[in-house]
C-alpha cells in the first residue's frame, strides 16, 4: 500500500517540479527582458537630451529672429542678459528640491559668477524682487560673458502666475531697446527657483510680451516719436530637459503669427 502510494505521488511530483522549473524560467526570462527594457530607457532618455549649447531657430517675428539654447545665463555670450527672481527667501535658490540642484541651476551659477552679489542685493533688500522691478548691472571682466545682465523681479512665488511673464517680455525688450543692443537672451530661472512652472507656456508668454512691445515701439517709430536699433535676434535659454518643450510651443506660437 505504501509503495502504491509513492508510484503515484511520484507521477504527480515529476510534472509537477517540471511545470515549476519552467514557471522559474519563465519569471526570469521576464525580469531580464524588464530590466533590459528599463536599462535601455533610461539610457535613450539620457542620451536624447540635448547637450549644454545646442541650439535652434524656432522662427522669425516681424524680422526678429527667435532661437533657444541649452545654456546657463552665467556662460551665455551676449550684449544683454536677462535672468528673473522672486522675492528673497533664506535659502530659496539653494534649497534643492524644491530648487534645481546647484550642477544645473542658472540663478545659483550668476550668483557663482558674481561672487554671491545677486544673493546680497537680494538679501539685503537692495533689491526687493517685487513683479517687473529691475536693476540692471555689468558684470566685472572675466565673471561671465554677457555684458550687461539685467534682473527682473517676479514678486511673491506663492501668487507666481504665467501670465506675468507676458509683461516680463515687454520690459526686457524695452530695455534692450533703450540700451540699444541687436539682441540678447532670457533665462526665466522659474525651475532653478524651485517653481514647478508650465514651461512651454511661460516661454510664449514671453515672447509674446517682447514681440508686443516690438510693435508698438515701432509704431511710435514710424510716427517719429522715437527712435532705436533694431532687435535681430532673442535667444530663450533652457536646461536640457526642457529645451525641446519651450522650442515646440514656441514655434507653434509663431507659426500663428505669420502674415
Amino acid at each position: 500500500m505504501n509503495h502504491a502510494i509513492t508510484k503515484t505521488d511520484r507521477l504527480f511530483t515529476r510534472p509537477l517540479a517540471k511545470l515549476q522549473q519552467l514557471l522559474r524560467l519563465l519569471i526570469i526570462t521576464v525580469t531580464i527582458i524588464f530590466t533590459g527594457f528599463t536599462i535601455s530607457h533610461a539610457q535613450t532618455s539620457t542620451q536624447t537630451l540635448p547637450a549644454t549649447g545646442t541650439s535652434a531657430v524656432l522662427g522669425q517675428i516681424d524680422g526678429v529672429t527667435i532661437a533657444a539654447t541649452v545654456q546657463s545665463p552665467s556662460n551665455q555670450q551676449t550684449p544683454l542678459q536677462i535672468i528673473c527672481v522672486f522675492e528673497y527667501a533664506d535659502g530659496d535658490i539653494f534649497n534643492s528640491p524644491p530648487a534645481l540642484p546647484r550642477a544645473i541651476n542658472g540663478l545659483v551659477h550668476v550668483d557663482d559668477a558674481l561672487k554671491g552679489m545677486l544673493t546680497a542685493l537680494r538679501k539685503s533688500g537692495r533689491f526687493a524682487g517685487h513683479a517687473l522691478e529691475t536693476i540692471l548691472i555689468t558684470p566685472p571682466a572675466g565673471s561671465m560673458p554677457a555684458k550687461k545682465l539685467l534682473i527682473i523681479g517676479l514678486g511673491d512665488r506663492n501668487k507666481f502666475n504665467a501670465e506675468l511673464m507676458i509683461s516680463v517680455g515687454r520690459v526686457e525688450m524695452r530695455e534692450a531697446l533703450r540700451l540699444g543692443v541687436d539682441s540678447y537672451s532670457h533665462a526665466s530661472d522659474l525651475k532653478d527657483a524651485g517653481i514647478d512652472s508650465p514651461t512651454g507656456t511661460v516661454g510664449v508668454n514671453v515672447i509674446k510680451g517682447a514681440i508686443e512691445a516690438y510693435e508698438t515701439e515701432g509704431f511710435l517709430k514710424d510716427h517719429s516719436l522715437t527712435s532705436f536699433q533694431p532687435i535681430a535676434k532673442i535667444t530663450l535659454l533652457a536646461g536640457p530637459a526642457y529645451f525641446q518643450i519651450s522650442g515646440d510651443a514656441i514655434k507653434s506660437y509663431v507659426a500663428t503669427q505669420k502674415k
